[in-house]
């Protein structure tokens, strides 16, 4: 009831993404009965699995849409005082999915009715010609069929939320690193040694909680600089140390290229063998898949890395640390992106072109994965607009024109598209040739 109340007095523009993810919903539920449609007026199982298998792609779109809308609700973002009343990061973790099952049980309803109108189900007028073929006008509708795969979207979807905002530990390392405890109690350990009973002497403590405020990371990256601890800007106010840029890359890169080509020699494989279209095709394709999923974050933080090579100036060099910060978050949705299009043009080519019945359903497939490709940049595109908000601020306050920010991102989106553009084209052709023989 509270996840009701709390999507119904969302924001427009949130209730505009829960009715995207609620139409992507709806076509991905069509496509699945239509599957099931199929197999009634075909007996061959063969081809009947191989277009519920072709389903897993706008499926897999709408699951990504529906955690990129969740991340990006702030009516469900953990704030200061909602424990007090109730509301701690597991229970909003839980409303976030309950929310996410509630607008895709949405569009699953809607694709019934609109299944069981064309079937002639609810009004007595059915669709002719090649409809017939994924319809099943005139034979019973298995209703537990039905509904098992109806709940597909809503389950997956609800599953993959819970488990991306699930309550995570705030203390970051590991093992006896982040139990370290200095001498009476003190958290953690301290970078000078104290003697026995300097603690309770007057005025140590301050002292302490002075030095305190350097940190070890920071205090060699000053001296580096050239600059003092207490530097200050030529107007007398405190000098603005940057943010640490981190310098090692994601640890996916190389497992992803692994993967990705495993996935190529399986699917180059099963085409030399005579065996397109049988399971080891379509692992071969999850492989592919999968490895273009773990590339995305290591070459965004490669594409950053470029961008600051050969003397960059301050637009570039701005871009490329961008990336470099954000290569988890906005590398991971781009290599999902090329993944769900890759798999979609590769299972596209799988139909049998001379089935009538199959063209609206390749088309609206198509259409469908297209549409939750760009809701899903678009998503993370404000998810990330909102994490740099007061980055931003502090950038204008400095004085940075707006229209350096506006062509920095111009460079960011620029330098990506031209990377992971031509790599989804190549692995998507190169996935597509041995399947279709």
């Amino acid at each position: 009831m509270l996840a009701l109340r709390l999507s119904l007095g969302a924001q427009p523009a949130v209730q505009v993404r829960r009715l995207l993810v609620a139409g992507a919903s709806a076509g991905t539920g069509f496509l699945l009965l239509s599957a099931l449609g199929h197999a009634l007026s075909h007996p061959d199982p063969a081809a009947s699995a191989l277009r519920l298998a072709w389903c897993t792609a706008p499926l897999a779109a709408t699951v990504y849409l529906a955690v990129a809308v969740a991340r990006a609700d702030p009516a469900t973002r953990p704030r200061p005082g909602l424990s007090a009343v109730g509301l701690g990061p597991v229970r909003l973790m839980a409303i976030s999915a309950a929310t996410t099952a509630l607008s895709c049980l949405l569009g699953s309803a809607l694709a019934l009715l609109v299944f069981l109108q064309l079937r002639g189900d609810l009004t007595g007028m059915s669709l002719g010609g090649g409809a017939q073929e994924f319809l099943a006008a005139g034979r019973p509708l298995p209703l537990p069929a039905a509904l098992t795969l109806l709940a597909l979207v809503p389950l997956s979807a609800s599953g993959a939320v819970a488990v991306t905002l699930r309550p995570r530990e705030p203390v970051k390392g590991a093992g006896r690193a982040a139990r370290a405890y200095g001498r009476f109690g003190a958290y953690r350990r301290t970078p000078v040694r104290e003697s026995f009973g300097a603690y309770g002497r007057f005025g140590r403590q301050l002292g302490a909680a002075a030095r305190g405020r350097r940190t070890a990371a920071e205090a060699p990256a000053q001296e580096r600089d050239g600059a003092p601890a207490d530097a200050e800007a030529v107007d007398g106010s405190p000098a603005v140390v940057p943010p640490p840029v981190p310098t090692a890359a994601p640890s996916g890169l190389p497992w992803g290229v692994a993967v990705l080509a495993v996935g190529l020699a399986v699917e180059a494989l099963t085409s030399r063998t005579g065996s397109t279209g049988g399971p080891a095709a379509f692992l071969g394709l999850a492989l592919t898949s999968l490895g273009l999923a773990l590339v995305g974050p290591g070459l965004t933080h490669l594409c950053g890395r470029l961008l600051q090579a050969v003397r960059p100036g301050a637009l570039r060099l701005l871009a490329g640390r961008v990336l470099m910060t954000e290569a988890t978050r906005i590398g991971r949705p781009l290599g999902v992106v090329c993944a769900v299009v890759s798999a979609a043009y590769a299972m596209a080519s799988l139909h049998d072109r001379d089935d009538p019945s199959a063209g609206p359903l390749v088309v609206l497939g198509v259409l469908l994965v297209a549409g939750c490709t760009v809701a899903t940049l678009l998503t993370a595109a404000v998810e990330a607009k909102q994490a740099h908000a007061d980055t931003t601020a502090s950038l204008r306050r400095l004085g940075a024109p707006a229209g350096t920010l506006r062509r920095a991102a111009s460079l960011r989106a620029g330098v990506l598209l031209v990377l992971f553009g031509p790599l989804t084209v190549a692995v998507a052709e190169l996935s597509a040739w041995p399947l279709g023989g």
